[in-house]
């Protein structure tokens, strides 16, 4: 990332939040098989919040599950549970992560780093610094929403570092 950026929540206040106009927009499902489709679901997953315990690693089938709650940004103003899922995951690492269960992590940002073709290491940026690695034999990640939309509470807003 060339900039560094903060988030910063912002009111919902009733008035702030543009009326639904139509059909309400169907579950977000996406599938990333390359690089490129793994920016679209960092996009959608931009200020995702999770906590160390919604991250569930199975080392013998080769399998990660991330529980989230994402903002909306294609709704705007609501929050939705979401599952992503990384298959052929051959390890995964963590880089100044709370261990504690039940603190909040807000996720800025996914890149793919590669590898020995077709694998490579999948980068999970968090606010405040800390990283998840998942290193994969190949890229074979899924994004499901998986409750209702909610109402948020507030909105993430992002501010250039001024330093």
């Amino acid at each position: 990332m060339d900039t560094e950026t903060t988030a910063v929540e912002t009111d919902l206040s009733e008035d702030k939040v543009a009326e639904d106009k139509g059909p309400p927009l169907p579950p977000l499902r996406l599938l990333a098989e390359d690089h490129e489709d793994l920016l679209i679901i960092s996009a959608a997953l931009q200020d995702a919040i999770l906590t160390p315990g919604d991250i569930l690693w199975e080392s013998a089938a080769r399998r990660l599950t991330i529980t989230l709650r994402r903002f909306c940004w294609e709704c705007g103003g609501t929050r939705v549970q979401a599952a992503l899922q990384f298959g052929d995951v051959m390890a995964v690492k963590s880089r100044d992560m709370p261990r504690a269960p039940e603190i909040p992590l807000e996720l800025l940002a996914m890149d793919f780093m590669p590898g020995e073709a077709p694998g490579g290491r999948v980068v999970m940026m968090f606010a405040g610094g800390g990283d998840l690695r998942v290193d994969v034999e190949c890229m074979n990640a899924v994004l499901a929403d998986i409750s209702e939309r909610w109402r948020a509470r507030s909105a993430p807003r992002h501010e250039e570092d001024p330093a």
